[in-house]
């Protein structure tokens, strides 16, 4: 009888050393799947952020175009709005001139 006792304590040890390394196993596993899903996590904002970044760029790039070309536009209209001849255009540089030196 001793003998049949002495066995099922020794499984028991058996078994408890089984459980505690598969606990054990497990925290690692576990571990690992939780670095794996953080690293996961942070490429998936760096990818994020690099697209957003690139978006802005292109809407930045796309907003100076726009602005460029109505500006240029803008130039042209009032260019052909308001023509000059020499002795007006003299005329309005003297008179800035004087109006700038105070001799009005």
């Amino acid at each position: 009888m001793r003998e049949v006792i002495d066995r099922v304590i020794a499984a028991e040890a058996e078994a408890r050393g089984i459980v505690d390394a598969a606990r054990a196993e497990a925290e690692r596993v576990l571990a690992r799947a939780r670095e794996e899903a953080r690293e996961a996590g942070e490429k998936a904002r760096q990818a994020a952020r690099a697209e957003a970044e690139a978006a802005i760029d292109a809407a930045v790039a796309e907003a100076r175009r726009t602005k460029e070309e109505r500006l240029a536009r803008e130039a042209a209209d009032l260019h052909a709005r308001v023509s000059l001849d020499e002795a007006e255009a003299a005329g309005l540089v003297e008179a800035i001139v004087r109006c700038v030196a105070g001799l009005r």
